[in-house]
């Protein structure tokens, strides 16, 4: 007749209550995992941390989060997408997803000064295109816009600066600029050149 084993006894019975991390270790593990070293050590997130530690409990606080980023690093690198999305609960592609619809974020680095020609309607009905058209071959960039190989400048559209009356806008380097004509672009472009020059 077999024997039914006997439970151990002594120590070996005692269940261990030994946690064995904390959720805040857990959670600081899992944001390790599949992480570059070079990447567990990139600087910038911890800047990106601090903002998305202010903006996660807050409502809707992805965007404004965003624009702390970019205002901070000068633009929302890939590298740093996924701490954010990880603050926020989301997935990777959800938080590239508002990056990209929004024109105002940059995954790239923008240059030295930045134009914002307004693309919106009422600056459309006002002769906007052709502005940006000229805006365009002015700094030798394809129709798309983007960044002058010198690093000089980035042109990039804008939808509404909120200067609908005063069309077609732009802002340069955070600075609006109203009722402009191809001439007055120049000469606004033209005064800041030349001070990239003297600098």
């Amino acid at each position: 007749m077999a024997q039914t084993p006997t439970p151990p006894s002594g120590p070996a019975r005692v269940r261990s209550e030994r946690v064995l991390a904390t959720p805040d270790e857990l959670r600081d593990r899992l944001r390790q995992l599949g992480r570059a070293p070079a990447e567990a050590a990139d600087p910038r997130l911890a800047t990106v941390r601090e903002i998305v530690a202010r903006h996660a409990l807050q409502r809707g606080g992805l965007l404004p989060a965003l624009h702390d980023v970019q205002d901070a690093l000068g633009f929302v690198p890939a590298e740093v997408v996924g701490e954010i999305a990880l603050g926020f609960n989301l997935s990777r592609a959800e938080v590239h997803g508002v990056i990209s619809y929004y024109h105002h974020f940059r995954s790239e680095p923008a240059g030295r000064h930045v134009l914002e020609v307004c693309r919106a309607e009422a600056c459309q009905a006002m002769g906007a295109e052709a502005l940006w058209q000229h805006a365009c071959e002015g700094l030798g960039l394809p129709e798309a816009g983007g960044t002058r190989p010198d690093g000089s400048m980035t042109l990039q559209p804008v939808y509404c600066l909120g200067l609908c009356a005063q069309s077609p806008a732009a802002m340069l380097d955070g600075r609006p600029h109203a009722r402009l004509s191809p001439e007055r672009l120049d000469r606004v472009i033209g005064a800041c050149m030349a001070t990239e020059v003297t600098a």
